[in-house]
């Protein structure tokens, strides 16, 4: 994938609204793109935006549009004559049709050519468009603006990529970097056959077979991980456990940090946290409930990323109970849920019990309160920045666990005093009484742990 280069690098954003997408999407969509170009550090210079039926496909935007891109990067806006020219009739005639479409938007006032070039120091050396590129519209398009161009899927990529700090998200984030990177390399010292190994290849096709040697060993190491992953997970599945979830940035961290005391990094920006971390609910209840942070969803998060962080979602559909966190205060709200709400059902975690958290409440005024509220009346109204809201929150959590337990009572033989601590970490005592045998204990636990304890006391 490109790299950023420059040492203050500027970029362009390109946004195509197509048919059935609102004024107020397409503003979201080019907004959110922004926040995600500033994550990696990059200064937005400017939007170029067009309505069209559907991308141009050799350059995304029309002819007017693409000279008004390039008066922001320097570039000439048209395709050198050098490049590759299509052949065949039918991509003749698409290309004629595309070319008509460019003519009626001109007439309409909507592919207007570009104005006055904009100052050299100002200038874009990034084109940002938001949307999934092919390998040939993002070179048609380096060639007409004459800088680097990254799609929304390669600016995500290269997020996760800097954002890694663990072992197994730094390999699952490399094998989604190289699965993107793959389709896009280019020839780059002519096709020359290879001698030797791999006789026969151009050194395209073996720089591309040593990829996909990587992907595979990268794939297998993984399986190792996962594996151990598998069985501490199996450890804790009579234990209660919570997984937060939700849009990317709408607070997740701080309410892991407030929930658990945990040391987790809390940061303003996207994507901030991509390790699972599973924490104890504190002060410590009794049984414990476990707490994990999740990686954030996103508006066409890449089917790659989805699948590399099966690891990290499966925390979600392993859970007893979800907290779907959403900014409250954030204008698109509710489109983020709807994404939330789609990747749960993506990984088949949409049957988990869940409890909304409409988070940063103390962002917003009373009557914004009402308002959200008043769209979803059974959630939970919070800041994560309010100790009594966190109080509340914990006590939510105790109270949703403790209408799903069942009470029981269990007799142990002093010769079974060894299985008291198991009892203690899985069940709530309620009573404890003690005779010439053994100890009797009331306890209070899910049903599952209940019934394993019932099966760990009398040995059947």
């Amino acid at each position: 994938m490109p790299s950023t280069l420059a040492e203050t690098p500027r970029a362009v954003l390109v946004g195509v609204q197509l048919p059935g997408i609102t004024d107020e999407q397409h503003e979201a969509d080019l907004a959110e793109l922004g926040r995600l170009v500033h994550t990696l550090g990059f200064e937005v210079v400017g939007t170029v935006s067009q309505k069209r039926d559907g991308l141009r496909s050799g350059t995304v935007l029309g002819q007017g549009k693409l000279r008004e891109l390039a008066a922001y990067t320097g570039g000439t806006g048209v395709i050198p004559t050098g490049a590759k020219q299509r052949t065949s009739k039918a991509k003749e005639k698409w290309e004629g049709e595309e070319d008509a479409d460019d003519a009626a938007e001109a007439e309409e006032g909507d592919d207007q050519p570009a104005g006055a070039p904009i100052d050299p120091e100002r200038r874009a050396t990034v084109v940002v468009v938001d949307h999934e590129l092919s390998p040939s519209q993002a070179r048609n398009l380096e060639r007409a603006t004459g800088a680097e161009v990254l799609d929304r899927t390669g600016v995500i990529v290269d997020i996760f990529h800097r954002h890694a700090k663990s072992r197994e998200a730094r390999m699952q984030v490399e094998i989604a970097r190289l699965t993107y990177v793959v389709p896009r390399m280019r020839e780059t010292g002519g096709s020359e056959r290879q001698q030797g190994v791999g006789a026969g290849e151009s050194s395209l096709e073996l720089d591309r077979r040593k990829v996909r040697d990587r992907i595979a060993e990268l794939k297998a190491a993984l399986a190792v991980i996962h594996a151990d992953q598998d069985q501490r997970r199996y450890a804790r599945k009579d234990q209660l456990r919570v997984a937060l979830v939700g849009y990317t940035n709408a607070g997740k961290s701080s309410l892991m940090r407030a929930l658990t005391g945990s040391e987790v990094l809390v940061a303003d920006r996207l994507f901030a946290t991509l390790d699972t971390t599973v924490r104890a609910l504190q002060p410590e209840t009794r049984p414990r409930i476990l707490v994990s942070d999740t990686v954030g969803f996103i508006k066409k998060l890449p089917h790659d990323l989805v699948a590399s962080f099966k690891s990290t979602l499966d925390e979600a559909l392993e859970a007893s109970l979800l907290l779907t966190v959403v900014d409250a205060s954030d204008p698109t709200a509710e489109a983020q849920l709807a994404v939330t709400r789609e990747v749960l059902g993506e990984i088949g975690a949409q049957a988990v019990p869940t409890l909304l958290l409409l988070n940063k409440a103390d962002r917003l005024d009373e009557a914004g309160r009402a308002a959200v509220l008043a769209r979803h009346p059974g959630a939970v109204l919070l800041s994560a920045h309010r100790p009594d809201d966190v109080a509340a929150l914990r006590q939510r959590i105790i109270d949703h666990f403790e209408a799903e337990m069942v009470e029981a009572k269990l007799v142990l033989l002093y010769s079974q005093q060894g299985l008291v601590a198991q009892i203690y970490e899985h069940a709530r005592v309620v009573d404890e009484t003690f005779d010439e045998t053994g100890r009797s204990l009331t306890i209070r636990a899910l049903p599952g742990a209940m019934a394993r304890l019932q099966r760990l006391v009398t040995g059947r």
